[in-house]
């Protein structure tokens, strides 16, 4: 497979990285592991919270967008990481049964001035739920290998 390097990218490009469905239990799990608040572990005390039931944690809607940008665009690019995020917004609470889609546009494109190897691509992300609502926003760098010249 030929992998994509930054003079592959072009502004405006989306990429559309797959959906994911969240069970009670995959819930459950992810928030008693790594975020036990009430709203999220707890059906009775998420019952009573202003969030009226179960919802998952911010950090597991933004670890499955992680999974389905690898799985839907990473695993084929010359991919070195990223330097951070510079913007995450949770906007709506996701709950057992919803399903989010992914989608990543390329905003902007820089090569490194100091290593010329390399480049980023400034990225917005969005994941959409089954009934359209964006429940999560996120731009950030990546940094992406350019094509070796000889």
């Amino acid at each position: 497979m030929t992998q994509l390097h930054l003079d592959d990218f072009a502004r405006g490009q989306v990429f559309e990285l797959g959906q994911h469905s969240f069970t009670r239990d995959e819930i459950l799990e992810f928030a008693t592991a790594f975020d036990p608040q009430p709203f999220h572990i707890n059906e009775d005390a998420a019952a009573q919270s202003n969030y009226g039931g179960l919802i998952a944690s911010g950090w597991h809607t933004g670890s499955i967008f992680m999974r389905l940008l690898v799985s839907g665009l990473l695993h084929r690019c010359a991919s070195m990481g990223s330097p951070g995020v510079d913007e995450l917004r949770w906007l709506a609470p996701v709950r057992p049964g919803d399903t989010l889609s992914a989608r990543l546009e390329i905003e902007a494109i820089r090569p490194s001035k100091s290593k010329p190897d390399r480049g980023f691509i400034t990225t917005r992300a969005v994941l959409t739920n089954q009934d359209s609502f964006d429940v999560l926003t996120l731009r950030a760098p990546l940094m992406i290998r350019r094509h070796i010249k000889d």
